[in-house]
């Protein structure tokens, strides 16, 4: 299980935070050495690039379908420590230059500092042809991974990225996958919500992530979330669901954060993120008037890690228990209201802003101690640790 609001409340429903990956080690996952795999295969690289598709105003499934397709790979991994065990995503393909993109739960076991990749992968195109791919890197913080492969003899259809600045809430989207291992399965549905907060395999949040009602089930993880013109806003990665199929609801890592999480893989095979320090809770109206709050927006530092960013800078954290609308707060917190000068309106937003930050960078928080008085502090930023937030 996973909390999906972030800060200190709980999720009611049952979660499946790694939906998509078929389950490894099951008896249906596909034996890799059978040998019984048929390949078709052609004279030389070809690329075809995929145009805008439709009307910006029209959504046709079929010919983002027809179009988009050929680009969303089906991605099976096997070799878990040593095991035989294996798994079953989706991916898409990214430039002419063999890039593929997947979640990194697809081509990982494990959580944390004990995340493993797999020793082998494979990829499976539309035309027929399999062919094996080298693990670029994989992101566990934002649950992404980039695979190469050698484009010689094979024909890519390289998806465009799109971005995550023209998402509308109830605008329409496909998804395409593999769920259950159907290859390149479409299903349709809407933006639900945007700038949700994710778990990631870190036990850190994912910011910004996308809620869509399109059907979303295992296999379908790495899978492009697509627009109207068949641009992708995103890798589809979860669901939250209380019967443990799709007809939950699906949450996509939103395509701005594939791409900061892609220029890190390329060049470094690893990504790294800003670390502050702080567990917070969200200030709304009702919450500043109880307390005493100055202002009505901004995250409420519940905890400071000790020894972290936060702490050393001086952030203060709450004491005691005091429940308020059926939830319970730390009060005398330091309120964090700015980074850098930009605002914070949610707890939700202070983990993007930390998050496009570098560590080891110094920013300027501005926070209300006491309620109403206004601090600037400077703090360095640290690395976020594999293991998750220290605990106490």
């Amino acid at each position: 299980m996973r909390p999906r609001l972030g800060g200190l409340v709980a999720a009611l429903a049952l979660i499946t935070p790694l939906t998509g990956c078929a389950d490894r080690g099951s008896p249906d996952a596909p034996n890799l050495n059978a040998g019984d795999k048929r390949t078709t295969t052609v004279e030389r690289t070809r690329v075809e690039v995929v145009k805008h598709l439709g009307r910006r105003d029209g959504f046709e499934p079929q010919t983002i379908y027809e179009q988009v397709s050929p680009g969303v790979v089906t991605v099976v991994s096997t070799g878990f420590a040593g095991s035989e065990a294996g798994g079953v995503g989706s991916g898409f393909v990214l430039g002419d230059e063999g890039e593929v993109v997947t979640n990194a739960h697809v081509v990982t076991t494990g959580r944390g500092a004990a995340i493993k990749r797999a020793g082998e992968v494979y990829v499976s195109f539309a035309d027929g042809n399999e062919v094996p791919a080298r693990i670029v890197g994989f992101d566990p913080f934002s649950d992404v991974a980039l695979l190469r492969i050698d484009p010689g003899g094979l024909k890519l259809r390289p998806l465009a990225l799109g971005s995550a600045r023209e998402l509308r809430v109830g605008a329409p989207v496909a998804a395409i996958g593999s769920p259950f291992g159907e290859d390149r399965s479409l299903s349709i549905g809407v933006i639900s919500a945007l700038d949700r907060s994710i778990e990631s395999l870190t036990g850190f949040a994912t910011p910004g992530a996308i809620q869509t009602d399109a059907a979303i089930n295992q296999g379908n993880s790495g899978g492009p979330l697509l627009d109207a013109r068949g641009r992708v806003l995103g890798i589809n990665s979860q669901i939250e669901t209380n019967s443990g199929d799709g007809s939950g609801v699906g949450f996509a890592v939103a395509v701005d954060t594939v791409r900061r999480s892609l220029a890190q893989l390329r060049r470094h095979g690893r990504a790294r993120y800003a670390y502050l320090g702080v567990a917070t809770a969200a200030v709304f109206p009702q919450l500043a008037t109880r307390f005493g709050i100055r202002g009505s927006a901004g995250a409420w530092v519940q905890e400071v890690t000790p020894g972290g960013p936060a702490d050393d800078a001086g952030v203060s954290g709450g004491h005691g228990a005091t429940r308020f609308q059926a939830r319970t707060y730390a009060t005398g917190g330091d309120v964090i209201v700015s980074v850098g000068g930009e605002r914070v309106k949610t707890e939700n937003d202070l983990a993007a802003l930390v998050a496009r930050r570098r560590p080891g960078e110094r920013v300027r928080l501005t926070v209300l101690r006491g309620g109403g008085d206004r601090r600037e502090l400077l703090v360095t930023l640290g690395e976020r640790p594999l293991g998750g937030p220290p605990r106490r």
